[in-house]
């Protein structure tokens, strides 16, 4: 009896010290509970029973203990009755007009965001501050004539992507512009990651051309998203976005890593493509062969565009940021071309 008893008692305290060790101090002291816990709140199976040490043990398996929070009951318990009250909807309530607080543990408030007449903001994508108007006067006949072997090669690489373009959208605009931009909005980004990396790399500034390519490459986003109201994508279209964007992606990452100076020619030149195919888009709702629709809420807040504004309105301001974003490309590639690096030149941070 004595050596059972021996036994028993050290398979419970090693146990405990196995338990013990699987939760950080906050949770595995200081929790007091007068009977058995379904252990279900913290996020495992077994019972949690107190012991009078003061710390507790799990009948069952200990494997998946790291997994449980350290956030205590009563709080888990605060947190749970926060989530099931924001999730209860009244009966007779307009689904639009449902408001659900997200709920964190880790007290991140949720923002609110007024306009400047003090109506709230709508939008999470994007911020009040963030809006701009749109610089119309910008020359949109500007092109940069190919005269070195890597510009000549850039522009025919981007020519040879308008055939099947063209071949494949032919005078569906609203879908055209879709594609566009999906593409459109890849190289600001990998140029703005690569910078990003080199300036850790080389501990040293970048001259604000990290931001200024992130900049464009959000822009382009939000031209996706304004032309998302327009035209809705089919599924085939939708198939080839992911193709299209999976193969662009990767061969603009090597392209850049192996020549900076041709990956912003080329974007120079795409953006010139970009300006001639919104101007065709212009001239059919011109012809009334698209609808003048009205513009979207998210164009006329993002461009600060008039309450009354149509379609028209929207691919004009669209058409504008091309023309700068073409600019901006053909800018850094010759600050390449000059044997210079982009830190040494200030970035056009805000051109728009």
């Amino acid at each position: 009896m004595m050596m059972a008893s021996r036994q028993g008692a050290a398979r419970l305290a090693s146990s405990m010290m196995l338990v013990s060790r699987s939760f950080s101090t906050a949770t595995a002291r200081g929790i007091v509970a007068k009977e058995a816990v379904p252990a279900k709140v913290v996020g495992f199976h077994g019972d949690v029973v107190r012991m009078n040490i003061g710390e507790f043990w799990v009948r069952g398996s200990v494997f998946g203990l790291r997994h449980g929070s350290t956030a205590s009951y009563s709080e888990k318990d605060k947190q749970q009755e926060k989530v099931n009250h924001s999730q209860t909807v009244g009966e007779g309530c307009d689904k639009a007009e449902e408001k659900k607080e997200i709920v964190s543990y880790w007290g991140v408030p949720p923002s609110r965001v007024t306009k400047e007449d003090g109506t709230e903001w709508k939008w999470n994508c994007f911020r009040p501050w963030e809006t701009y108007a749109a610089d119309l006067s910008i020359n949109l006949t500007k092109h940069h004539a190919p005269v070195t072997f890597l510009d000549k090669m850039a522009y025919w690489t981007v020519k040879s992507l308008r055939w099947p373009t063209d071949l494949f959208f032919q005078r569906r605009y609203g879908c055209r512009a879709m594609m566009l931009e999906t593409v459109a909005a890849v190289p600001g980004m990998v140029g703005g990651m690569l910078l990003h990396c080199k300036s850790l790399r080389k501990f040293e500034h970048s001259g604000g051309w990290i931001k200024a390519l992130i900049e464009e490459a959000e822009n382009e986003r939000m031209h996706l998203m304004t032309f998302m109201e327009v035209a809705k994508p089919k599924w085939y279209e939708r198939a080839l976005v992911i193709t299209v964007q999976g193969v662009f992606f990767n061969a603009y990452f090597l392209g850049y890593l192996i020549s900076p100076k041709f990956a912003h020619r080329m974007v120079g030149y795409l953006e010139e493509e970009a300006i001639h195919s919104y101007t065709e888009f212009l001239k059919e709702l011109d012809k009334g062969n698209i609808e003048n629709v009205p513009a979207p809420a998210i164009a006329i807040d993002y461009w600060r565009l008039p309450p009354n504004s149509t379609l028209r309105d929207v691919v004009e301001v669209v058409r504008a940021d091309e023309a700068h974003h073409r600019d901006v490309n053909h800018f850094a590639s010759d600050i390449h071309y000059q044997g210079r690096e982009l830190k040494e030149a200030p970035a056009p941070i805000g051109y728009h």
